[in-house]
């Protein structure tokens, strides 16, 4: 346990590093630049449409309708005309940073990987244990899978403690299953890759749920309250170019553990010797040479009464 404790600081280290270079910087403009377009064409488009059909549907429940009864009567009745907006704001940014991931995913990750591999491990060798296909269609599956949880887990947000849990695990969850399989996805063997993942499942599902907690801090720039509706378009820039570099930052973090994982499994296999078959020649025997005795002829006799 400690030495694969080890293992994750070396690599937490390393990455840390490594978003440094100036490659992995410029890496993170050309998502940036695809998410940012595509939410401000879909603010520019839906906004209004969004916040409209938002503010009917509260209008129509009676408990939305009590709480901002109460609002009102305690002086807090502007809070009402943003309610709508930021309500809006709270469910297009789980959509927008899933997006994002896949963007880093598709764009990002074996850019980042090569990187990696070509500093710290350039005679290790390709097997293209998963096509390219193969991982897109992974990083998608999943990240539905982890948008239907986000969904259903909506009503827990509520809880005070449980929006500091539910969603960092999900997301930690979802970084966990797409950057361990990209990660090892062009070096490694299919049977190479399920190995890893499986020998190595805790301290990777434990990087995962770390980067799911780092993925929730650029949502703090949206604490501000009421100016977030007014700033709404810079902070979306902000909050997607964050989260761009905190998935950069995953990604290298899990190359780098599981490309070092994959070198020493191959260096253990290699030194392990293979058995050899021996091949035993005995000469023929003879058709009129008696058998050997067999073991009951060693037996001692019976005990005489």
């Amino acid at each position: 346990m400690v030495n694969l404790l080890g293992r994750v600081a070396d690599a937490f280290w390393r990455a840390i590093v490594y978003c440094l270079h100036p490659r992995v910087i410029l890496l993170s403009l050309l998502p940036l630049l695809i998410s940012a377009g595509l939410a401000f064409g879909l603010g520019y488009f839906f906004w209004e449409a969004a916040v409209d059909g938002v503010r009917e549907t509260m209008s129509s429940w009676q408990v939305i309708n009590t709480m901002l009864g109460w609002l009102d009567y305690v002086g807090a009745g502007g809070f009402r005309s943003v309610l709508s907006p930021l309500i809006v704001l709270a469910l297009a940014l789980p959509v927008i940073i899933v997006f994002s991931l896949l963007l880093v995913a598709l764009l990002m990750t074996p850019s980042l990987v090569q990187l990696v591999a070509r500093r710290r491990f350039p005679a290790l060798e390709k097997k293209r244990g998963a096509p390219f296909w193969m991982g897109a269609l992974w990083s998608v599956w999943n990240a539905l899978i982890a948008i239907v949880a986000l969904v259903i887990s909506v009503p827990f947000w509520l809880i005070p403690p449980l929006v500091l849990i539910v969603p960092p695990l999900i997301w930690g969850w979802l970084g966990y299953r797409v950057f361990s399989f990209d990660s090892l996805a062009d070096h490694a063997s299919k049977e190479e890759r399920r190995r890893l993942i499986r020998e190595h499942r805790i301290p990777l599902l434990a990087m995962g749920i770390v980067t799911g907690y780092l993925s929730a801090l650029p949502a703090a720039i949206w604490a501000i309250g009421v100016m977030a509706v007014a700033l709404a378009p810079f902070l979306i820039v902000a909050s997607i170019w964050l989260h761009m570099l905190v998935f950069a930052f995953s990604t290298l973090w899990f190359t780098h553990y599981t490309l070092g994982a994959l070198h020493e499994l191959r260096l253990r296999e290699a030194a392990v010797p293979k058995a050899t078959e021996l091949v035993v020649e005995l000469p023929p025997r003879d058709e009129h040479e008696p058998l050997p005795p067999s073991p009951s002829n060693y037996l001692p006799p019976a005990a005489h009464p």
